[in-house]
Formats: C-alpha cells, structure tokens, sequence
C-alpha cells in the first residue's frame, strides 16, 4: 500500500542560528500599546431588516434616545424594524490625542438580519477604567454583503450584521500614560527568555553605559540617561541588534497533520521506532436467492459480508544520529503519516530523549 506523507517540514534546514536581530522586533515598550475600546449603541436607517419586537432591550434603547430629545414614547409602543443594537469596538492606537481619528467595528447583538447602509448614533466609547476616551457615530459599511435564503437553501457573501466605520471615532480624552514623566524605559520580551534578557542588557550597557539590568526572563529595564532626549534615546535603543538563539520547537497541527520544527533540534541517541499497522477491510457483495421453479416463493436479494484482516510486519528503526534530520528522514521510510509521526515524536518527548518544547494546536 502507497501512502502520501502529508507533512510540512518548515524552518528544518538552511536555519541561521545566532541571527542578528533588532531589539525593537523582539520586545514591547511598557505603556506603549494599543487600548482596547466598547461601547453599546444602536443603527439606524435600515429598511426593515432591524431588530424585531422581541428584542427589547433595543426598544427601550430607541426609547430612551427619544427621551433625550424631548419626545417621550412608551417603549411597548415602539415598533421598528428600521433599528439595530450594536455593540461597538475599537483599538485606540498609542499616544492617542484628543481630535484624532480612528476606525471603529460595528456588531448586531440582536435579531437584525442586516446593519449595512446604517448609521450609527453618537455612541460613548469606553475603556478599562470605566471612562470614556472617545466617541463614535458614522454609516456602516459591510463590504458589501447580502444574503438570500429560502426552502433550497441559502446565499451569502460576507457578514452583513458586522461592518466597520472608517475613522468613525474620535478622541475625547487622552491616555493616562505620558513618556514625558518616565524615569525608565520598560522592555518586556514577547518569548522571554533569560538568556535573551540578558544580551539585551549587555548590548544597551556596551553603547551607552551600565544603564541597562535584566529583571527577570521577560524584562529589561533602562534608566534614562540625564538631559537625554527621550523619544530618539528610545529609537536608539530599539535599533540596536542582538544574537538570538531561539528555544527549539516542534509545533503540531492535529487537524490537518502539519509539523513545524524549528530551532536546532537534539534526540539522544540511540533511539529505536518501531512501525506496524493492521488494516481491515469489509466489502458487501450482492447475493440473489432464487427460489425452486413452482414453489410460489419470491426472489429474494441479501447481502454477503467479508471481513479481511491484513496486518503489517514491524520494522524497528535504530537512529544513532543525534540530529532530529536523520530521525525524519528514518520515519519517512517507514512510510509513516501524519498521525502516526506526531504521536512517534510525543512517545519520544515522554522518554526523554527529544530536547524540544512541543506545542499541540
């Protein structure tokens, strides 16, 4: 039997270890990052493809608004169909000022078949703290989605009770956080790593002095020199590169059988895998019973079942290499798929004889 190995092998061969990198691809600055933003808020202008009378919590919604505007309507006798509750989100980039635009993400959480062409009524944006930062109000745009549906079944293209308002917010408030008061720069590492850590400290010190420490596996911490001018001391510091020695990795994908292996991965040798399968197979053949000439019976067709077990012999396979290659290039022979090399490489990470970090996706 001819099997397919159906395995993606990446980052395996032609690694450059030790590759010289930017510091500011490899860590975050502290307070530099992006807010998250949500608001509730309701569309308008549908035609006809709003909320129905059962959600009531728009009809309240479209009353209270009213109310705000001086017309008082009992929110039982509010009966649209031209109206969506929305949730609102938004990421406020860094640094954000007061006046700045930003685009802003639009989503029904009620029965409305379709928000596009709506306009979204000025809507507070609220953040962590329970303040609020911005505003947002605009027409929605869903890229143009429709959808149809009936007994036969249904056509759609895209999502039509999502859409986005391009910078559809504004800023109200700035960030709490100013560059301007910090008396240390706050590198956090997106892997940590101590050894990492620590080179980053190393290589800061050796261009501007004993300024730098490493805290922990995950942060290095910068004092500012004095009188520095911070905003380009900082572009300084994330332009400086070091060596990198990634953790090696063996990433699995179970649903679709790909392994990603990466980093300088070591077995201890030797290591011996053994392979065999049993493959069965049943096949219905169609019997017709006839019956004796002028016996009155009927024809009668059955179905014969064979079961047939075909088992393959082991093979065992004795890897003396201490490189993960010649492990792979042994499992190939074998013939082994997808499912069968990712649990070989689990048995041999619980062994002890695999020096990788293995990640089950």
């Amino acid at each position: 039997m001819v099997r397919l190995l159906t395995l993606i092998l990446l980052l395996l061969t032609g690694i450059s270890y030790g590759a010289e990198v930017k510091i500011g691809t490899i860590v975050n600055v502290e307070g530099v990052r992006p807010n998250y933003l949500t608001g509730y808020g309701i569309v308008v202008g549908l035609s006809g493809t709003g909320d129905g009378t059962t959600s009531v919590f728009t009809l309240q919604s479209v009353a209270n608004m009213l109310r705000k505007m001086g017309i008082y309507v009992d929110p039982k006798s509010v009966k649209t169909k031209n109206a969506a509750a929305v949730m609102v989100t938004a990421k406020l980039p860094p640094f954000a000022k007061p006046g700045m635009t930003f685009d802003v993400e639009v989503a029904s959480i009620g029965d409305a078949k379709s928000i596009a062409n709506g306009v979204l009524i000025r809507t507070p944006l609220f953040g962590p703290d329970g303040k609020i930062y911005a505003f947002a109000q605009g027409p929605v745009s869903t890229g143009g989605g429709f959808s149809e549906s009936n007994k036969g079944g249904k056509v759609q293209k895209n999502f039509s009770t999502a859409g986005v308002i391009p910078n559809g917010g504004i800023v109200e408030r700035a960030l709490p956080f100013e560059l301007s008061q910090e008396k240390e720069l706050v590198l956090t590492l997106n892997n940590p790593d101590f050894a990492l850590a620590s080179e980053i400290a190393d290589v800061i010190n050796s261009k501007f002095g004993r300024i730098a420490r490493a805290v922990d596996s995950a942060t290095v911490k910068v004092s500012f020199p004095l009188g520095v001018d911070k905003v380009n001391f900082i572009s300084e510091v994330l332009s400086l590169k070091v060596k990198t020695n990634p953790e090696p990795t063996i990433v699995i994908y179970e649903k679709t059988g790909t392994v990603i292996m990466s980093g300088d991965i070591k077995i201890d040798p030797p290591v011996y895998v053994s392979h065999g399968n049993i493959y069965v197979s049943v096949v219905k053949k169609p019997v017709i019973s006839q019956p004796p000439p002028l016996s009155g019976g009927k024809t009668v067709e059955t179905q014969q079942v064979e079961t047939t077990v075909v088992e393959e012999n082991a093979r065992i396979f004795a890897i003396e290499s201490p490189s993960l290659k010649d492990l792979v290039k042994a499992l190939n022979q074998l013939g082994v798929s997808p499912g069968d090399l990712i649990a070989i490489l689990q048995a041999i990470k619980a062994s002890g004889k695999l020096h990788a970090k293995i990640i089950v996706m």
